[in-house]
């Protein structure tokens, strides 16, 4: 019967997307589960990504005087820590985080620095190399417990190991104090996260301390203490806690800290604190301290001293900036049901670009960021500008783009202020608040943070150029021989950049965008933000914290992206057409006829045509054959298909006389990442469709399959990934037929000089 024959030819066809079989995935599957690469999950953390019912992690809480010399730029100050075991772990010693000591002469971070040439070298590099008598390691004058008896401690580099007098067990409090001193960094000389700049014009300095003091590290349940040495990329894992300092400071100097001012009637003007008031229902900022005031301030010299108490509670580290030169602006904001204080403060030079932007940007961060992750918990948020040019603190942020002297600036400039805002008030979400470890895992703070940073810049202004989130941008990088895994330790990186921020940004996006749909990928970034904050996650956590809440097996998409340098390269290598035929002999003749028709001539075929032929210089020679007409439908054949139509049922009737186009779409994944494949089919009639296939076509062949593709139209062409969405790195092999894909290049002049 023909009921069985069509049913068989599309048993073939079917086939093609349905290749049963032996995996071909040579040698590594890529759709293989991460079982073996993930920790078992636990008491502590759970299969699904959730804390466990026994998660646990330190406290410490801070009391610290410090006082800023601005004469010899100096740091000297003191704590008290209490610090609370509530591990199921007695401990012998502690760990703390000295991380200043990579200002040391004969630091790790100093020692290890490798230089490949010196064309290159800029100024600032000439000027660090030969300056090498500043000192910057701490000086630890004292370490005793709460009754002030000397503790024996050991510097080990940028850590210290302070040995307890007693065991300390679990729930039980250790209380000590530390002393120190060191000298501050010129941040323009040797770079870091922190340190002082000079403005020889007016004589004066900023400010911008961070990693200042002796700081618990983190100890946890999957590595135990976290006392990876500071060489300078890895950044730090701490503890949350309470923080009270006292912050002494010129008596002419403005200073902003992670918390809130408490003692505003002993360092503010009556006028200054009429105007805080003010800002906290403004419509926009209002400066507390205008930039003629802090023009009038910079002739200032000190005659005395004032000291600044801040109070933060439950933050992980603690930064403030100090300057007699800040403008300070102000504008009160409701965040979800929390108000905020958002704050900026900046020296003149910094206009008109911070007076008109930062504290903007400071509130649409907040805005954006809690709408995608949790409400905003803390009561002000502070973007800073001094020599740092981004860096992140709870509460607080340093941001370093100014114009030109003369006020102008470029759209570079501007939107990199904006975007450099946008990102280290993020921070405050990732890591301060889901408080990854960034001594580790680099990317669990700057791509997440760098991901929700595209989607705020994105809903700042139409067309708002981002420099990473879109994929197109990092496929360059990831053909490069530079990359490296995303799951690589922060000081192993060749390219920070793009492996930190921007491709696991990009992940994130694609994540969103191509594989899970916006509403379930935010859904389960969401449970991942809010079941994490104030807590310490690892990278599987995140893994099964996304699979858990959007219902899909992403091993595949983790593996890919984040565990190898694999890349996006899919190309159509050919496309097949199949037609079913009618068995009509009327129709499929004359088909027949037409394609023998269109057929081209060949050069032989042209050629010969004008020889002289035997049989017409002997007509006798000619039979039936030479006239006869092969497309003619005989009787027979006409009673033979009237037969055949007569016993089939009226659905095989209409498959029959459907006019179908079979397209078999031949593809093959040249750059061996896995990933959705994206057609935008283009037909002779003008019109266009998009098909959307999940990454699990790979599943059986990790390097080739066929798609049918099933129309009565006529195809016309056919374009994969036609709006960019998978970091494909080579567009060329995108389209069937093929198409030039235009690139732009210059003209050069010779660089040899003419002979004459």
């Amino acid at each position: 019967m023909f009921s069985k024959r069509i049913f068989a030819i599309f048993l073939v066809l079917l086939s093609v997307n349905f290749a049963f079989g032996q995996s071909k995935s040579k040698p590594s599957d890529k759709f293989r589960q991460l079982e073996e690469i993930l920790p078992t999950p636990n008491d502590y953390r759970s299969a699904s990504g959730a804390p466990g019912n026994r998660y646990w992690q330190q406290r410490a809480d801070y009391v610290i005087d410090v006082e800023l010399d601005d004469v010899n730029q100096r740091i000297t100050g003191k704590e008290t820590v209490t610090y609370k075991n509530l591990s199921p772990d007695t401990l012998n010693y502690i760990w703390l985080q000295v991380d200043q000591n990579i200002f040391a002469k004969d630091s790790d971070s100093q020692a290890t620095r490798t230089i490949s040439d010196l064309k290159n070298i800029t100024p600032s590099q000439i000027e660090q190399l030969a300056a090498r008598e500043y000192e910057g390691q701490v000086n630890i004058t004292s370490v005793t417990d709460a009754a002030n008896r000397g503790l024996r401690y050991t510097v080990v580099k940028t850590m210290m190991r302070i040995d307890l007098p007693a065991p300390l067990a679990p729930n039980q409090i250790f209380v000590f104090n530390v002393a120190w001193n060191y000298n501050i960094n010129n941040q323009r000389v040797f770079g870091g996260r922190t340190g002082y700049e000079y403005f020889p014009a007016d004589k004066n300095y900023i400010y911008e301390i961070a990693q200042w003091f002796p700081r618990m590290a983190a100890y946890e349940d999957v590595n135990g203490w976290q006392h990876k040495q500071y060489l300078g990329s890895g950044e730090f894992t701490l503890e949350f806690g309470d923080y009270t300092v006292r912050i002494t400071a010129p008596n002419d100097h403005v200073v902003s800290a992670t918390g809130v001012l408490q003692n505003p009637a002993q360092v503010l003007t009556r006028e200054q604190i009429q105007r805080l008031k003010q800002s906290e229902t403004a419509r926009e900022p209002i400066k507390i301290i205008t930039q003629a005031e802090a023009t009038t301030n910079e002739a200032s010299r000190p005659t005395g001293k004032k000291t600044w108490i801040f109070k933060a509670g439950n933050v992980r580290d603690f930064a403030f900036a100090s300057s007699r030169k800040f403008i300070w602006d102000a504008q009160g904001h409701n965040v979800e049901g929390n108000r905020v204080m958002a704050m900026s403060f900046y020296p003149k030079e910094g206009n008109p670009l911070w007076e008109k932007y930062s504290t903007h940007a400071i509130i649409h961060t907040l805005n954006v960021y809690s709408r995608y992750s949790f409400t905003y918990p803390y009561p002000v948020a502070i973007s800073v500008n001094g020599p740092v040019g981004g860096m992140e603190y709870p509460m607080i942020c340093f941001n370093g783009p100014r114009p030109q002297a003369d006020g102008s600036y470029s759209a570079n400039t501007k939107y990199g202020l904006i975007s450099v805002v946008i990102h280290e008030v993020g921070h405050n979400y990732f890591p301060m608040i889901v408080n990854s470890d960034e001594r580790q895992w680099t990317w669990m703070d700057e791509g997440l943070n760098t991901y929700l940073q595209y989607l705020a810049e994105q809903e700042w202004e139409k067309n708002y150029p981002s420099r990473r989130g879109e994929p197109q941008n990092i496929a360059d990088y990831m053909t490069s021989e530079e990359q490296v895994p995303i799951m690589t330790n922060s000081e192993s990186v060749l390219q920070f950049g793009n492996n930190a921020y921007g491709k696991p940004a990009t992940a994130l996006n694609i994540l969103r965008e191509t594989v899970l749909g916006r509403e379930n990928f935010d859904f389960a970034f969401r449970q991942y933000s809010q079941r994490w904050k104030f807590k310490r996650p690892q990278p599987a956590d995140f893994f099964r914290s996304m699979e858990d809440a959007s219902g899909m097996d992403l091993d595949w998409f983790w593996r890919g992206w984040f565990y190898t340098t694999d890349h996006v390269d899919v190309s159509i290598e050919n496309v097949r057409l199949f037609q079913l035929s009618t068995q009509n002999p009327d129709v499929e003749k004359e088909l027949q006829r037409k394609q023998l028709n269109a057929a081209p001539v060949t050069l032989s075929q042209q050629r010969n045509a004008p020889i002289p032929k035997r049989i017409d210089e002997y007509p006798s020679l000619k039979d039936f054959y030479n006239d006869y007409n092969k497309y003619k439908v005989t009787d027979q054949e006409r009673a033979e298909y009237e037969t055949f139509v007569a016993g089939l049922s009226e659905r095989e009737k209409q498959i029959l006389n459907a006019g179908y186009n079979f397209y078999i779409v031949d593809l093959k994944n040249i750059g061996g990442l896995v990933m959705p494949v994206i057609f935008n089919v283009e037909y002779t009639d003008g019109t266009t469709e998009e098909i959307r296939i999940p990454a699990e076509i790979w599943r059986y062949n990790n390097f080739d399959a066929s798609k049918m593709v099933v129309t009565r139209k006529e195809v016309k062409a056919f374009v994969l990934d036609p709006r960019l969405e998978t970091a494909d790195a080579d567009l060329s092999n995108n389209f069937f037929p093929r198409r030039a894909v235009p690139t732009r290049f210059q003209l050069y002049k010779n660089s040899q000089q003419q002979q004459p």
